[in-house]
């Protein structure tokens, strides 16, 4: 890979040893992925703190909270001080609710473990949004702007919705880009590669969130890892259903970016999603493609009687939050089922001044 002066000098140690692991790992990846560069991001999202009593053991037995992050975040057995981060970096979701841990199943340990990690990822400088959509809650990178951020449905909506540009890293070449502010120049950080390739034609309106799930989930099964063009959009749609729609494409299957003919900003026409390139396959998506995706997905399904219903996944905005509270108001949830939301802990704060909390738990 071609170094810069400045990131040969981050490499050779000039600024610490966390800072060297890093860089040795981000050369290692941008080698193995074919990268003949690095890029600057100034913008990263990733998960430092320690929350599962395999990382606690590990703590206690290999040397803190420094052993946790050099192993698990620069992927280095030698123990190295944790560094204060450089690049904006936001902390993504945790592994439970320490607000709920008996609802949850986690001991007080856990608990304490974790808040103790969440203390320490602060004092790196790192942003504890704690939640799978940060740009839900301030982290909304500018449109071409290079990111390092983890978790498919942030991505997609990233690359897509935002138009920002980033792969779908992980813990630990997140984290080296947190302490480096750089990443792999490859995939969707080069125009080349977020072009469209194929297509999607609409035939049917796709208005309401359940709506753009089933289509999500239909359209990322066929596409896969590939860049599709939709034509034929009706109704704009908000964020709620955007995140819906990438969520479930990035599920069913690995979209990581899309192109909607007239809304996405990379998408004004149909020849600038395309970029140049000639769809590959055109695929129609209408009545019988949604109810066959519908019957897929609930074929499982062998008793009406529900005991667990879950919703926020990704995280609630705060309009669902409403949306919620306003269809509860009055009524109660079976005695048999429970009912957890899940959403942003800023969001949540929202929602409790504002009421909905109470309506909701009420």
């Amino acid at each position: 890979m071609r170094l810069t002066d400045e990131e040969k000098a981050m490499r050779d140690g000039r600024d610490g040893p966390a800072v060297a692991k890093a860089m040795d790992l981000l050369i290692r990846y941008g080698e193995a992925l074919g990268a003949q560069a690095l890029v600057e991001t100034r913008n990263v999202c990733g998960t430092v703190t320690a929350t599962t009593p395999f990382l606690r053991d590990f703590a206690y037995e290999k040397g803190g909270l420094d052993a946790v992050f050099s192993e698990f975040n620069l992927d280095s057995s030698e123990v190295v001080p944790t560094p204060r981060v450089k690049a904006f970096s936001s902390h993504l979701q945790l592994g439970f609710d320490p607000h709920h841990p008996v609802e949850m199943g986690v001991s007080d340990e856990i608990v304490q473990f974790y808040k103790r990690s969440e203390t320490a990822a602060a004092r790196m400088g790192v942003q504890i949004l704690n939640t799978c959509t940060p740009y839900q809650v301030g982290n909304v990178p500018t449109r071409g702007e290079h990111c390092a951020w983890m978790e498919s449905s942030a991505v997609v909506y990233c690359n897509s919705v935002l138009g920002a540009r980033t792969n779908t890293e992980g813990r630990e070449s997140a984290s080296s880009a947190m302490v480096t502010c750089r990443i792999p120049d490859w995939g969707f950080h080069r125009d080349e590669f977020r072009r469209g390739t194929l297509g999607v034609r609409l035939e049917m309106p796709v208005e309401s969130v359940e709506d753009w799930g089933l289509f999500g989930y239909w359209m990322g099964e066929w596409v896969q890892d590939r860049v599709p063009v939709i034509e034929g959009v009706g109704l704009v749609p908000n964020l709620p259903r955007l995140k819906h729609f990438g969520a479930a494409a990035s599920s069913s299957g690995g979209v990581e970016m899309f192109h909607l003919v007239g809304v996405t900003p990379e998408a004004s026409t149909v020849e600038q999603a395309y970029g140049g390139n000639r769809p590959t396959e055109v695929r129609p998506y209408g009545p019988k493609e949604r109810a066959e995706t519908l019957a897929r997905i609930n074929m499982t399904g062998i008793d009406r009687k529900v005991d667990y219903v879950m919703l926020g996944c990704p995280h609630y905005t705060i309009e669902q939050i409403w949306e919620a509270a306003c269809l509860l108001e009055g009524r109660k949830v079976h005695p048999d089922s429970a009912l957890w939301i899940f959403t942003p802990r800023a969001i949540k704060e929202v929602a409790t001044r504002t009421g909905y909390t109470q309506l909701i738990e009420a």
